[in-house]
């Protein structure tokens, strides 16, 4: 049954009746209309937080292959009244136990009570003005942007074929998947959305909802029950912090890795200066033995009970890099991670900062590209995969948030997509704009390599230039060519905010499609 949403979506207070003028905030994301309607919260006089959770909703309707109603993520937030940072952990994992007509693992949907956990502490707009703008892009129509019509394209074969599975998503007549520009109408996702929007996430979690839901669930052959949804909560945790200079930079803790090794990647790349004194034939080298290093210490680490926070230390920064040589590569670190095998861009990076300084930055995804490849009967909703114990998915969920705690200044966010790529995109981007001064769209567009101990030895883009690469072959480097490395979205403020606006840029990640807007 398809259930008509209201045409009226916006059934709540406004915080600002008028729009506000002059510098309201930055927003990135991997969809130019999800990022616009970011810039609108921003413009009613929204906190980061707000724009940040209307884009999500947004991109769960006109980026569904890689996250929505279904899935999860992690976000870091920056209160800049109280100083605060701290990380919010809503990732979709397993259900406690798979239902007898299940043939499809399924995650638990995080992402609704992700969203009002965190709009509840930081947000200043109504709940219903967030959800109303993805509402009305579901029900009235959306065209197709090119990163949506690049991932359709990549499941064309397994999501239209003859496999059992029921088409995700076609054309109107349902002869073929939209191409860009085409208008994709979701109705079922709109009345979805507009029962959140009034109920909040009672509407998915709790009572008639949930038990819809799950029933939903488990006729399209997921393994989810109503206990699993009224047993799911978000978890608030501490962020693992890492001192450079008079920045502190804020990462989520394990189990999701990917913070740990961008923050331990950048511990190595700023003690003694490493990064900003290095040669410049010699920062790929520097970066790709950093990678090595923190990825094979994030593999000890993160299933055992070891402390994590002892990695960003400087003693174990200089018991890892004592080996380290400026001409040649190191022969004594492990083997730590599958490398092309895992790279992909099955998640969507979110970052936001507002006039006050506040910042955002957060990593959502349905754990792989489509997720499980089912939707909830009658609802819309892209069911998120079931994460597998031995799965890399939560090597991109590491966003990034650098502030200076003494003056309580935002200056940088980031978050990546990528897999296995994702964090030493974020650290190698992180490094270029914070510790060697590099314009943000420049950090974040440079040509990147990757080296984690791997067998393919160190990736690189096909756009990394020759006297980089044979600066890396002649310190024995085997290299491999392939596809882009990591995609990132992230906002820079180098002079901080909120007192220096004028100092903020940002920059979406070209080897995507994404839109950054600086407001003002």
């Amino acid at each position: 049954m398809v259930l008509l949403a209201a045409c009226s979506a916006d059934n709540g207070p406004r915080a600002v009746s008028e729009p506000i003028t002059g510098f309201i905030g930055a927003v990135v994301a991997d969809e130019p209309q999800a990022a616009l309607i970011g810039h609108d919260m921003l413009a009613a006089g929204g906190s980061s937080v707000d724009a940040a959770v209307a884009v999500a909703f947004a991109l769960g309707v006109t980026l569904p292959s890689r996250t929505g109603l279904g899935g999860g993520g992690v976000c870091v937030a920056f209160d800049q009244k109280t100083g605060a940072v701290h990380a919010l952990d809503f990732r979709a994992e397993a259900p406690a136990s798979v239902v007898p007509t299940a043939d499809a693992r399924s995650a638990v949907p995080a992402m609704v009570r992700g969203l009002y956990t965190l709009h509840a502490r930081h947000g200043r707009l109504a709940w219903s003005q967030l959800v109303a703008p993805a509402e009305r892009l579901a029900h009235f129509g959306a065209p197709v942007s090119r990163a949506f019509a690049r991932d359709l394209e990549a499941v064309r074969d397994t999501s239209t074929g003859e496999s059992g599975r029921p088409r995700l998503f076609s054309a109107a007549d349902g002869s073929r998947l939209p191409g860009a520009g085409d208008t994709l109408v979701q109705l079922e996702l709109a009345a979805t959305l507009a029962r959140l929007r009034s109920e909040g996430p009672a509407g998915l979690y709790t009572g008639p909802g949930a038990v819809a839901f799950a029933d939903a669930a488990q006729a399209a052959g997921g393994s989810l029950d109503r206990a699993d949804l009224a047993g799911y909560h978000p978890l608030w945790r501490d962020t693992l912090r890492l001192k450079i200079g008079n920045e502190t930079v804020h990462v989520p803790p394990p189990p999701a890795p990917g913070g740990l090794i961008a923050a331990e990647m950048l511990a190595i790349l700023s003690d003694g200066d490493r990064f900003r004194k290095a040669a410049a034939d010699e920062r790929d080298h520097l970066l790709v033995e950093a990678g090595a290093r923190a990825f094979a210490d994030a593999d000890r680490t993160v299933p055992s009970a070891a402390d994590p926070k002892a990695l960003l230390t400087r003693t174990h920064v200089a018991v890892s890099m004592s080996g380290y040589r400026r001409d040649q590569r190191s022969t004594d670190t492990p083997a730590a991670t599958p490398a092309s095998a895992a790279l992909g861009a099955a998640a969507s990076g979110i970052v936001a900062t507002d006039r006050d300084g506040n910042g955002v930055a957060c990593t959502l995804t349905l754990n792989s590209l489509f997720g499980s490849g089912r939707i909830a009967t009658g609802t819309g909703v892209l069911l998120a995969a079931a994460p597998a114990a031995e799965s890399q998915d939560g090597l991109a969920l590491g966003p990034l948030l650098v502030v200076n705690e003494g003056v309580r200044s935002f200056r940088f966010a980031a978050a990546a997509s990528g897999g296995v790529a994702a964090p030493p995109a974020i650290a190698t981007t992180a490094a270029r704009a914070l510790l060697a001064d590099m314009p943000v769209a420049a950090a974040v567009n440079m040509p990147r390599v990757h080296g984690a101990g791997t067998a393919e030895g160190v990736l690189i883009e096909r756009s990394v230039p020759p006297d980089r690469v044979e600066a890396l072959r002649r310190r024995n480097h085997p290299l491999t060519e392939t596809p882009p490395l990591g995609h990132v979205n992230a906002i820079a403020c180098p002079k901080g905010l909120p007192r220096y606006p004028e100092s903020c840029a940002a920059a979406a990640d070209q080897r995507g499609f994404g839109f950054a807007i600086v407001g003002g």
